[in-house]
């Protein structure tokens, strides 16, 4: 059997699961089996597959067709311009969060060097991927959960910033270290009762400790903002990745910690996505 046909049949598995871009998926995983790009797959479709690379295949595929996501499958997400090491224990990276990265970059664009901090740094893939780009700056990332400390730590590594970067296992409330000129953060958001109408890849699979944002979406944003006026500089930047329907009660909690709000940020679906504001 040739990595096509094989790939043509594991595709037809996957429409009749009716998963998403089946196909996509099929070659990502003929990829990672071969230990090879998705392009040479397509560019070598007519090469033959071993049997007990086969068998890691269907093993693969089967696991899609059961609603596990690409990226705990194959244990790799890229994000930005780099490869993440991620596993179950870790929010799956998405486009939309690329915002921060992109509004850190313009509102900084003069400064040489900053100092901040990633409250709930998950796989690290915001605050490593700015930390990679701007070789002076100096990151610090706080999570509550040990894998999520162990796997950024690991990204870091590998993307050749850990000497720049201290990572602490900490819940946000306890996390009294240091004086941020920036402080991002992606907290947990979706309100509890609306956990159960997610896509069932994100709520069968994900971790629901980053996803669960107690009743009305918003107690661990209040926990961040609070934190933040105790540790951001004056004149400091909060960047805060919010849902698309709490614009307005994440401004009334800002305002009410000294925070004045310079700017509303759309995602690609131009729905509200991130608040930055600045600490008067």
């Amino acid at each position: 059997m040739n990595l096509e046909t094989a790939i043509d049949i594991a595709n037809t598995e996957l429409k009749k699961k009716k998963i998403k871009s089946s196909m996509l998926d099929c070659e990502i995983l003929m990829s990672t089996v071969m230990n090879n790009s998705r392009e040479f797959i397509i560019l070598n479709s007519k090469k033959k597959i071993k049997k007990n690379n086969y068998n890691y295949f269907k093993k693969l595929v089967y696991e899609r067709s059961k609603g596990k996501p690409i990226a705990y499958i194959t244990g790799k997400k890229y994000f930005w311009k780099y490869e993440f090491e991620i596993n179950e224990d870790v929010l799956i990276p998405r486009p939309d969060t690329e915002i921060i990265i992109e509004q850190v970059f313009n509102i900084f664009k003069n400064k040489s060097r900053i100092n901040l901090l990633d409250i709930g740094v998950g796989s690290g893939c915001i605050l490593l991927s700015i930390l990679k780009e701007k070789k002076n700056y100096l990151g610090t990332g706080i999570d509550m959960s040990n894998e999520c400390v162990k796997l950024s730590k690991i990204n870091a590594n590998k993307l050749g910033v850990k000497n720049r970067v201290k990572i602490f296992k900490s819940n946000v409330d306890n996390f009294n270290f240091g004086k941020y000129d920036l402080i991002i953060s992606n907290p947990p958001y979706i309100k509890k009762l609306d956990l159960k109408y997610l896509d069932r890849e994100v709520i069968n699979f994900e971790p629901r400790l980053a996803l669960d944002g107690g009743l009305e979406g918003l107690s661990e944003i209040r926990k961040v903002i609070k934190k933040s006026s105790e540790l951001i500089k004056k004149k400091g930047k909060l960047i805060l990745e919010i849902a698309f329907d709490q614009k307005n009660e994440v401004i009334k909690l800002l305002k009410d910690k000294g925070f004045y709000i310079e700017n509303i940020v759309k995602d690609f679906a131009k729905n509200d996505r991130c608040i930055i504001s600045t600490k008067i």
